[in-house]
Order: structure tokens, then C-alpha cells, then sequence
């Protein structure tokens, strides 16, 4: 028997490729790849998806954590960035080749995927699937189920291995064929549309980009990217502003020693953390834009606490002005017009502050 290595979102689309498959009488093997830059990995929902449809359709499955690798690719991409931070052809090689070492592993003929011609605008147009499969060793190795008969035959169609003629045509961007198709397949819970990457994500990506011109990048300073309002002080200093309760606890947990932890004196507020070459210079604009950020913006001088993270160094005590507004908008990563700001989670309602 025939066997296929998938490679599973946990999305309708691959979903959807495995089960063509396998009306093939083909075994499959499934593969899930998760980083740091999936927009549901902090409760590990794409992975559970994933798990879910493995688990439905009685195949294994394996995950694979590429952020390590993903992240130095992120960092200088051989075929560029789409429309913000997102090296996607750079990003489909790097799995594709992980997939193709646990493909030859396990001794399976070919890999599939629930790609669709003209779906993505970087990576899956033909040109690209095929710089990608060539870049990873996989030409003709890699069935794309759901848009074969727009493709050259692979291998797998050659040796008779998969039928082509049972094999789909669908193009484009629209979900119709797909909808229709898991109608066909008694698909009815949908798991999560994949392509949730932070890196696409504008506000997300100005934060990438200029983490990655400042520093060299970890797991931790990506994971920080995702908390807080975050201000740039100078070329190798951020603040981190917590928005609400939540965020302060993330921020502590993702703290370093190096790190310099801000927090209000005797009134509720945000937590602040500083990051890089941290100076009394920048610990005072940091303690300003906490106290901007919490009751104290309403007073004309507050105390914020000062400890080094990690450490059981003695909190200090500074006393400064809280910023302005205008003065923060000039500083933090993220412009904001008045009409968002209303919107935006903030210590405006958790702590009646502006």
C-alpha cells in the first residue's frame, strides 16, 4: 500500500486533502508544524486541531516545534518578505524539508498538502511551489490534492501510486469548492482557517522588524512582542507597558535577568518592563510612560517602583512627572488615532485611567 506523509493546519484545506487521499485507499501519516509566530500556539488551539482531525480520521500524527529554525529565516529570508514580515516561500521550504526527512524516515512514497493554486499571493502561486519543493529536495514528491489537475503530474500520479482523474481543480481564493466539498465528506465542524501568522499582522510585523533591527532576536523577545504596548527609548532600550491584568502577568513571566521591572506606588496600574542597554536616563522615561498609563496620569507628580527582574535586589523608589500623551505617541511602535483608542483594551476602563 501506498503511503502519504500530510502535512495538517489543523485547516479546512488540508483536512480536506487527506480525505481525498484516502478515498485512494492510501495510507496517511500526518505532520504538524507549530512556532512561536502561529496566532493561536499560546493555548496550543492549532495543534489541537490538528490532533482532532488525526484523531477523527484514525491517522498518527507528529509535531514539530520549528520556531529555532523559522526565527534565523525571519531574520534574513533568501526570497524576501510579503506585504509585512512574512518570508513565506522561505517558510514553505523550511517545513517542506523538515517534512521531507521525516517523510524519508518513515518510509513514506510522497507528501501532500491542501495548498490551492492562487489562494496565497506569495507562496502559492506555480512558480513558487516549484522553487519550493525543488529548495527542499522534494520536486515531484509533493501532491497538492485539492489543485493536481492544475499542476504537472508528480510522481506519485506517474507511477500509478494515485489516480490523477480522482485527483481536484480548484483555484483561487474563494472557500465555495472547499465548503461544498467537506459537504460531500460529512465534514461539519470546520477546524481553525490556517495562514494565522503574527507575521502578517501589521502592528505585529513594525514590532518584528524593529526588534530584528535592534537586537539579535530570541524565542523570548518574539514572545514579549505579543504583550503590552511597547515603546521604543532609544536604539537598544524598549519599554513594555502591560494594557490589563493579563498582560502584566505575561510580562513578568517572560522577564530576564537584565530586565528592569516598573510598577506604581499605592495605586493600581500597569506593569512596565524595560529591555537592552537600560541607563537611570531611560528608567526615567520608563517610569514616566507607567505612570502615564495608569491613575497617576491624573496627578502632577507619582512614585514608581524600580527592581532588576529575576533578582531579589530591594525595590528603589523615583518620583517623575507622568508623560504626555503626545509625548508617548511619539515613542510607541504603534500610532493610535483617537478614533481607535476608544476601542483599544487599555487602563482607561480596567483602571479609570486615561
Amino acid at each position: 500500500m501506498a503511503k502519504a506523509l500530510a502535512l495538517l493546519s489543523g485547516g479546512l484545506d488540508s483536512t480536506l486533502a487527506i480525505r481525498v487521499i484516502q478515498q485512494q485507499g492510501i495510507e496517511v501519516i500526518a505532520l504538524n508544524f507549530v512556532t512561536v509566530f502561529c496566532r493561536c500556539t499560546s493555548h496550543g488551539s492549532c495543534k489541537l486541531e490538528a490532533v482532532k482531525v488525526s484523531e477523527k480520521f484514525g491517522i498518527p500524527i507528529k509535531v514539530i516545534n520549528t520556531t529555532e529554525r523559522f526565527l534565523e529565516l525571519v531574520k534574513k529570508p533568501k526570497f524576501g518578505y510579503g506585504k509585512n514580515m512574512n518570508p513565506c516561500i522561505d517558510c514553505r521550504i523550511n517545513i517542506f524539508r523538515v517534512a521531507g526527512e521525516y517523510m524519508r524516515e518513515i518510509g513514506a512514497d510522497f507528501i501532500i498538502t491542501g495548498e490551492v493554486l492562487g489562494q496565497r499571493p506569495m507562496s502559492q502561486r506555480k512558480e513558487a511551489m516549484k522553487i519550493i519543493d525543488k529548495e527542499a529536495n522534494l520536486t515531484g514528491l509533493v501532491l497538492r490534492p485539492l489543485c493536481a489537475k492544475h499542476m504537472e503530474p508528480t510522481i506519485p500520479e506517474k507511477s500509478g501510486m494515485v489516480d490523477r482523474e480522482k485527483l481536484l481543480q480548484i483555484r483561487g481564493r474563494s472557500r465555495k469548492d472547499q465548503i461544498q466539498l467537506a459537504d460531500v465528506f460529512q465534514i461539519k465542524d470546520y477546524p481553525c482557517s490556517a495562514g494565522g501568522c503574527l507575521l502578517t499582522d501589521p502592528e505585529f510585523a513594525h514590532r518584528m522588524r524593529d526588534l530584528v533591527n535592534s537586537c539579535d532576536a530570541g524565542v523570548n523577545d518574539v514572545n514579549l512582542l505579543k504583550a503590552g504596548r511597547h515603546f521604543r527609548l532609544d536604539q537598544q532600550t524598549k519599554a513594555i507597558v502591560g494594557r490589563n491584568e493579563e498582560d502584566n502577568a505575561r510580562i513578568e513571566s517572560l522577564s530576564q535577568e537584565g530586565d528592569v521591572l516598573l510598577t506604581l506606588v499605592d495605586m493600581p496600574g500597569p506593569l512596565a518592563l524595560l529591555r537592552g542597554a537600560v541607563t537611570e536616563e531611560t528608567i526615567c522615561l520608563g517610569a514616566r510612560i507607567t505612570a502615564r498609563y495608569g491613575k497617576s496620569h491624573l496627578f502632577p507628580f507619582t512614585k514608581v517602583s524600580v527592581r532588576q527582574a529575576k533578582k531579589d535586589a530591594p525595590h528603589r523608589l523615583i518620583e517623575v512627572t507622568p508623560m504626555s500623551q503626545e509625548e508617548a505617541d511619539k515613542l510607541i511602535l504603534k500610532k493610535i488615532s483617537a478614533s481607535n483608542r476608544s476601542h483599544e483594551p487599555s487602563w482607561v476602563t480596567e483602571f479609570n485611567a486615561g
